[in-house]
């Protein structure tokens, strides 16, 4: 105990220097704005971010793009509770009965209650990876390179079993990014592979222009795409503060949706955007008076906005502590972590503890932040959500195409991430999710690297992989659980809550 707050000490003490204040405030500010504004998204943010993030320091450019994360998370909430509309994916439900508040002149109540439930959420979070992280990397320390393939198996398979849509198309998309990871020179023969003789591939697709393709330029198409119906509801927003009884209401809610959104944030793929849709099922199931929800139910609006940002933030746990990134914002993370010449794994905490609990305190300090954030500017983030996307679009569009050029200045840059952008267009048209191929082209090089010093130890033979008892018991669990996803009760159940 006494271990943990000295490291909780040392966190504050990077975390409250000027300058971090200042990023982690920026991060959450942008964070909540691109959470408010439908059509732009976190991974299409901090894609488009990630050049900025160069001059930093690691640690402050860490907290900043964090902050963009849990930030967003928030501002998703404003936009589905005052215009119908989930700014982020892990919003769609808090629409269902926020919406309905607000037209019953409750607005005001809806957002206080989703604030004060995603700041206890972040709060219990915040605490549980400080909890966790010294004893993971300790146990992550002892893996060798077999158990670490093993585990980044294991990982995209849940990353598959979680994706939406099919599953046949979720295992082609990892197989498709694991490939793109291949591509370039190999440091170990020195030969090219896949580059088709043009020489700008000789280093590889670098990671940024392919997330600000597949997730920023594509992100614009498919918007524009979309015709825009905006119901900002017209209805007074109301009183913030939630009453004595709203608050009675809302406690068990959100002790429940922390909980639930806590344990499936952790897990790889979609865990942390199934977090709100679990929480909300478990509030209606429970409830004495089901009918309620989907007509005003304040514990629709508070337990999955825990959940939401519980989830948010126990996603960096596998980040953090195996190098190993749940989802495709992590895996950013993770790119971004590479690029300031970070190693994501447990040699952080140890190698680099101010960079490990700075970013746990920041979290703490960011989640006060966007409480301080969120509700004194409801009236401006009313007024932004009245801007038509088709002006915003263009200097989204000049943004990333200065922001791509500033990384190496060669103009293939600009025009890849203009190739990835239609690619990643064309996918989301025929119903291929391209976070899946961030996630395989993230994890591909680890995963090569680590199966060829696995194979070295054991001199060519892929028994190792199955004669040591951790690995084995790894591959195992990917195996069930790829098994029963692809059962038919299981693959009907599955389709049933994506649908809903």
């Amino acid at each position: 105990m006494s271990e943990l707050v000295a490291n909780l000490g040392l966190g504050f003490g990077v975390a409250l220097t000027l300058q971090n204040i200042a990023l982690c405030f920026l991060g959450c500010l942008v964070g909540t704005l691109i959470g408010v504004l439908p059509g732009v998204g976190p991974i299409a943010t901090i894609a488009m971010l990630l050049p900025i993030t160069f001059g930093l320091d690691p640690t402050g450019a860490l907290i900043m793009l964090a902050g963009i994360y849990y930030g967003a998370q928030y501002g998703g909430s404003t936009t589905a509770i005052l215009v119908n509309i989930p700014g982020e994916a892990t919003s769609v439900v808090t629409a269902i009965d926020g919406h309905e508040m607000a037209k019953q002149g409750k607005a005001g109540i809806a957002l206080g209650v989703a604030a004060i439930g995603s700041f206890f959420a972040g709060t219990v979070a915040t605490l549980l990876i400080a909890a966790l992280g010294a004893p993971l990397s300790k146990l992550a320390l002892i893996f060798t390179p077999t158990e670490y393939f093993s585990l980044m198996v294991m990982g995209l398979v849940f990353a598959v079993v979680l994706a939406r849509g099919s599953i046949l198309k979720a295992v082609a998309m990892i197989v498709l990014g694991v490939l793109l990871s291949t591509v370039g020179t190999d440091l170990e023969t020195g030969d090219e592979r896949l580059t088709f003789g043009l020489q700008f591939l000789s280093d590889g697709v670098d990671f940024a222009v392919l997330a600000m393709g597949l997730f920023g330029i594509a992100e614009i198409l498919r918007n524009l795409d979309a015709p825009e119906e905006r119901d900002v509801v017209r209805a007074p927003i109301g009183r913030l503060l939630p009453s004595l009884d709203d608050l009675r209401q809302c406690v068990a809610p959100v002790l429940r949706g922390t909980v639930v959104g806590a344990v499936l944030g952790i897990l790889p793929g979609n865990g942390a955007v199934l977090g709100p849709f679990a929480s909300y099922a478990m509030e209606k199931k429970i409830a004495r008076d089901g009918s309620r929800f989907g007509r005003g139910a304040i514990e629709g609006v508070a337990g999955p906005e825990s959940a939401n940002n519980a989830g948010a933030q126990t996603s960096f746990i596998p980040l953090l502590t195996l190098g190993i990134p749940p989802n495709a914002v992590m895996a950013l993370m993770v790119g971004a972590m590479t690029i300031h010449g970070v190693i994501p794994g447990p040699q952080v905490m140890t190698k680099n503890p101010n960079l490990f609990w700075g970013m746990i305190a920041s979290m703490w300090v960011g989640n006060l932040m966007l409480l301080i954030i969120n509700l004194p500017l409801v009236g401006l983030w009313v007024r932004l959500l009245k801007v038509p996307y088709r002006l915003l679009f263009p200097s989204i569009l000049l943004f990333c195409c200065i922001g791509i050029y500033s990384i190496n200045s060669l103009p293939t840059d600009v025009m890849m991430i203009g190739l990835f952008g239609l690619v990643g267009y064309a996918f989301i048209k025929i119903g291929f999710e391209p976070a899946p191929l961030l996630l395989g082209f993230v994890l591909g090089k680890l995963l090569e690297e680590k199966l060829r010093q696995a194979l070295t130890f054991s001199r060519g033979s892929f028994a190792v992989f199955v004669e040591r008892p951790v690995s084995a018991a790894l591959l195992l669990v990917a195996l069930v659980v790829l098994v029963m996803a692809l059962l038919p009760a299981a693959r009907r159940s599955r389709e049933e809550v994506f649908t809903e």
